[in-house]
């Protein structure tokens, strides 16, 4: 068997493709309301968090970014209104990022595009079981190769992130 034709290379160059094609997509869509694809995806998981709020740190784990790279989007989005922060009432060095108001709105304006896009190219192309079947092996892998994509919801990372308590 040729290398080049392991099922291995062919399933993540047609995974890189897929990504490619709707990340396209979707960046158009984002553009039309003034949002960058990173902002959509900080709105959107600060919408499905517990208060509509991350801790910096989690948001940076959920996300691609580093810590860094999340104070420069929240900055950013903080002076559009989308967002603010909220200081960790229990770790004086933790603060929460929290959607707004205007951020919720903005992110209901960009949904109903997003999800014909989704519909259209993605999840329409599959019947439910075939769907069923690719979440729960793109979360298996997932889990995997990014074991804190939920941060801040997942007990597991959150104990990962704590400082260890000293014996009183």
């Amino acid at each position: 068997m040729n290398v080049f034709d392991a099922p291995g290379i062919t399933a993540i160059g047609l995974l890189y493709e897929v990504h490619a094609a709707l990340s396209t997509r979707f960046a158009a869509q984002f553009e039309e309301h003034k949002l960058s694809t990173v902002e959509f995806e900080v709105l959107t998981r600060l919408a499905r968090s517990p208060q509509h709020q991350l801790r910096m740190t989690d948001l940076a784990a959920q996300t691609t970014l580093s810590t860094s790279g999340v104070t420069r989007v929240i900055d950013r989005m903080e002076r559009d209104g989308l967002v603010t922060r909220r200081a960790c009432p229990s770790d004086r060095r933790s603060s929460f990022a929290v959607i707004t108001a205007a951020g919720l709105q903005r992110l209901n304006e960009v949904l109903p595009g997003h999800l014909r896009i989704i519909e259209e190219w993605f999840t329409g192309q599959l019947d439910p079981e075939a769907l069923q079947a690719l979440v729960g092996a793109l979360r298996q892998v997932r889990d995997a190769v990014h074991p804190c994509a939920t941060a801040g919801s997942d007990s597991k990372c959150d104990d990962e992130t704590k400082e260890p308590e000293s014996a009183a």
